[in-house]
């Protein structure tokens, strides 16, 4: 079981220089950067507003929930779930319903920061990629296609989800591969013992900090949207043919598996809808003839990336302002953290 951190504890850990990507360049921050610390200026305010709010600790261990995919609706599950309230370093400091730290408004034109994952599993006998259309009945980004499976960590769950520095630090992060596994049983209907395998084989990459309005599913003013840290992680299987896929009505309405030039025409469909953290994380790391700057992707080699940590990047963190069709929302949220889609 894993100790408490007291919540100031927790703020003053890891205080390392971090990356930043601007433009498909990666650089050091530094105070020239005025801009982008001006912009952080709102998320200080917030941590600073947890701090004096509240001193309870964080706790990485609380009450075991009895978290039941089968027997919730969308809106429990929103009312419910607890997510991981992170500051712009993903350093844990408070905990939030899904509700709350998704709505657009006003008083937080972005949410609230939290802790994501995002899973992309592969066909590793022709790599082909697996993505699911998220169900016409989601609450937020329905009837989008999207990668594998995302969704986020969550406290108290009876197999912890939650991870540290350290776990970022090594690669291990157990919480977010448990979450994975939970969340793909869930939407997919992936079997246990299918996905234990699967779990020891999750191979973790790198981490997004990114945010998006739901403007193009609900409109200009939408209440709804994403502000996450999210944690990438790769997997495959030896065969499609060998996995059992169950998906979940209320959260899948379709699943396909796509090569990498199937994808691209998807992209260039102009009557499909993509989340836009899944296009983002495709075009710039997935297809090397897709990137900024021109260097081999992630899937163009998956066994260069699944067996060396050629790819692997613990220690940045990326961050992206979405495109201008998910600017704005409830809360006419504009530019925050430089980087562009």
């Amino acid at each position: 079981m894993r100790s408490r951190i007291s919540l100031p504890a927790a703020m003053m850990m890891q205080r390392r220089h971090y990356r930043f990507f601007y433009g498909g360049i990666s650089s050091t921050a530094t105070g020239s950067r005025s801009n982008y610390h001006e912009a952080f200026a709102s998320l200080a305010l917030r941590k600073r507003q947890i701090a004096s709010r509240t001193r309870r600790h964080v706790t990485c261990s609380a009450i075991v929930s009895n978290w039941d995919g089968t027997s919730m609706s969308q809106a429990q599950f929103m009312e419910r779930d607890t997510v991981l309230v992170t500051d712009e370093n993903d350093i844990l400091i408070d905990s939030a319903s899904k509700k709350s730290s998704h709505e657009f408004t006003p008083s937080q034109p972005r949410g609230i920061l939290h802790r994501a994952f995002s899973v992309f599993l592969f066909d590793a006998s022709t790599s082909e990629l697996l993505l699911q259309k998220r169900a016409s009945t989601k609450i937020t980004f329905p009837n989008v296609w999207t990668n594998t499976c995302c969704s986020h960590p969550l406290h108290g769950m009876e197999k912890d989800e939650v991870d540290g520095p350290d776990d970022v630090r090594d690669g291990s992060v157990g919480g977010v591969r448990h979450a994975a596994v939970r969340k793909l049983a869930h939407e997919l209907g992936i079997p246990m013992e299918e996905l234990w395998a699967m779990e020891r084989e999750f191979k973790f990459l790198t981490r997004v900090h990114y945010w998006a309005a739901d403007t193009v599913t609900h409109g200009e003013k939408s209440p709804w949207g994403e502000h996450e840290i999210d944690y990438i992680l790769f997997a495959t299987i030896p065969s499609k043919n060998k996995l059992t896929l169950k998906p979940h009505p209320e959260e899948v309405d379709d699943t396909r598996w796509v090569t990498q030039s199937q994808l691209l025409g998807m992209f260039d469909d102009g009557t499909l809808l993509f989340s836009p953290w899944f296009r983002l994380i495709a075009q710039r790391w997935m297809i090397g003839k897709t990137t900024n700057v021109g260097q081999e992707g992630w899937w163009d080699n998956l066994d260069k990336t699944m067996n060396t940590d050629t790819f692997c990047d613990y220690e940045t963190i990326y961050r992206f302002d979405p495109p201008d069709e998910h600017m704005g929302g409830a809360g006419d949220a504009g530019p925050l953290l430089g980087g562009s889609t």
